[in-house]
Formats: structure tokens, C-alpha cells, sequence
């Protein structure tokens, strides 16, 4: 299958997909399309699997936000201890 688009944001996706079915092939032992034919897995199954990725994803989530919360507050204290820490000459008033 050759990938038309041009998006580099696509392709870089796509690339992340076939590379996580290959890891999961070998994980598993079987393609997706083979659990279904081999009814390894059923239908209430792939929803369970997707029920727990979406809950997991929650939990990146909010992981990501404490992250980002904490880098926040650094840069925020930083830019206050860049602030006083400079020296102000007296100057004349005119």
C-alpha cells in the first residue's frame, strides 16, 4: 500500500501505526484480521479493549497536566527570581 498524502504529520502517524501493529503481532501471535477469523477475539472483547486504552489515556492525560502544571510554575518562579534580582540605578527625575 503506498501512502499518497503529503501530510509529514500523516505519514508520521502512519508510521507510528504499522509499527505498533508489528509490535503487537508479535506480542499476540496474530493480526488483528486474524483474532476476528480465528474468533480469538469477539466483539464485546475489542470493546473492552478499547474501554481500557480510553481509560488509560485519561490517565496520560492527567499525568501530562501535573506535568505541564509543574513546568509552568518553575518558569513562573524563575521569571520572578530573574526579576528580583535586577539592580536599578538611582536616576534623576527631570
Amino acid at each position: 500500500m503506498k501512502i499518497k498524502t503529503e501530510d509529514k504529520v500523516v505519514q508520521a502517524v502512519l508510521r507510528k501505526m504499522d509499527e505498533r501493529s508489528l509490535i503487537g503481532q508479535k506480542k499476540y501471535g496474530a493480526t488483528m484480521m486474524q483474532e476476528i477469523k480465528d474468533e480469538k477475539k469477539d466483539l464485546n472483547r475489542f470493546l473492552v479493549d478499547v474501554q481500557e486504552e480510553l481509560m488509560d489515556a485519561l490517565l496520560y492525560i492527567e499525568a501530562a497536566k501535573r506535568c505541564l502544571q509543574n513546568e509552568v510554575e518553575e518558569c513562573l518562579l524563575n521569571q520572578y527570581e530573574n526579576v528580583e534580582n535586577i539592580k536599578v540605578n538611582n536616576e534623576e527625575v527631570l
